[in-house]
C-alpha cells in the first residue's frame, strides 16, 4: 500500500521484534513490539536504552532472534510492509502491536499519522510512563489497550508527578487500561498508599499491579514484603495484583 512520505510519518525506532508480553494484564500474550526512541524521563532503575540510534534493528521473522538493520528514521510505508508481512505469515499469532520505549508519546505527532493504518493490522497496545496527558488525547481513538506506569520517587529518583498521572489516567480510563507501579526495597508505604488512593479516586474499576523491580532473577523483594504491600493497599483499592517481569525469568526479549 503506497503511503505519501512526510516528515511526520517518519519515526525514530530502536527495534522491532516478536515476543511474549512479560508484564501486566496481558502477560503471556504474543505481541509485536515496536520500540520507539526517546523519553521525557530518566528513571534511576531503567535499563532500557532509548537514545536515538542511527539504525533500527528488526527481526527477520517473528521470534527468530535474527536481526538486520534499517536506517533511521523509519517511514510508515516501510513499517507497514514489515508488519503486513508478519500478519500474513502468522495469522492469529499476535494479540496486538505494543508501542514501547523509552516513551512512545514523545513521538506522538508520528503516531498520529501511523496508528490509523497500523490498527488495520493489529489492535494497538500503548506502554507509557503516564506523564504526557496532552499527547495522549489525539491518539485515544486509535488505541485499544494502555499500560500506564506510575513512577514513584523512591525508585525513579525524581519527584512523583502525581498531578500528571491523575490527568493522564482520567483520559486513559476510557480504554482497556491498567496501572503498573514498580516497587523495591526503597519503596515507602506512604507512596504506595498514595498511589492506591489516586487510582481508586480516578478510575476505581482499573487494575493496579505491583511489579517488583527485577534487576536480576529472582525479583528483588522478599515474598513477605510484597504480600505486606498488597495487604496495605487492598483496603484502599481492592483491584490489586502482584506480577513480576516474567520474560526475564524465561529469557526472552
Amino acid at each position: 500500500m503506497p503511503v505519501q512520505a512526510t516528515v511526520r510519518n517518519e519515526g525514530t525506532l530502536i527495534e522491532i521484534f516478536s515476543s511474549i508480553q512479560g508484564e501486566g494484564l496481558l502477560v503471556g500474550a504474543r505481541q509485536i513490539f515496536v520500540r520507539l526512541a526517546g523519553c521525557n524521563l530518566a528513571c534511576a532503575y531503567c535499563d532500557t536504552p532509548f537514545d536515538a540510534p542511527s539504525n533500527c534493528r528488526i527481526e527477520d521473522a517473528p521470534g527468530s532472534g535474527v536481526f538486520t538493520n534499517l536506517p533511521n528514521p523509519v517511514g510508515l510505508e516501510t513499517l507497514f510492509n514489515v508488519l503486513h508481512r508478519w500478519h500474513d505469515a502468522a495469522p492469529g499469532l499476535h494479540h496486538s502491536l505494543s508501542l514501547t520505549g523509552g516513551e512512545p508519546l514523545v513521538q506522538a505527532d508520528v503516531l498520529e499519522e501511523w496508528l490509523p493504518l497500523l490498527r488495520r493490522l493489529f489492535p494497538i497496545y500503548l506502554e507509557t510512563n503516564g506523564t504526557l496527558p496532552e499527547k495522549l488525547a489525539p491518539l485515544l481513538d486509535h488505541i485499544d489497550w494502555i499500560s500506564m506506569d506510575l513512577k514513584l520517587e523512591s525508585l525513579s529518583g525524581a519527584p512523583t508527578p502525581w498531578g500528571l498521572h491523575r490527568d493522564f489516567l482520567k483520559q486513559a480510563r476510557k480504554k482497556n487500561t491498567y496501572v503498573k507501579v514498580v516497587v523495591g526495597d526503597e519503596t515507602r508505604d506512604e507512596e504506595i498508599e498514595k498511589a492506591a488512593h489516586l487510582v481508586h479516586e480516578t478510575a476505581p474499576d482499573i487494575l493496579l499491579i505491583l511489579q517488583p523491580v527485577t534487576r536480576r532473577a529472582p525479583a528483588g523483594l522478599t515474598p513477605e514484603r510484597l504480600l505486606r504491600m498488597q495487604s496495605l493497599i487492598a483496603g484502599i483499592h481492592s483491584q490489586v495484583r502482584i506480577i513480576p517481569q516474567t520474560h526475564r525469568f524465561i529469557g526472552v526479549l
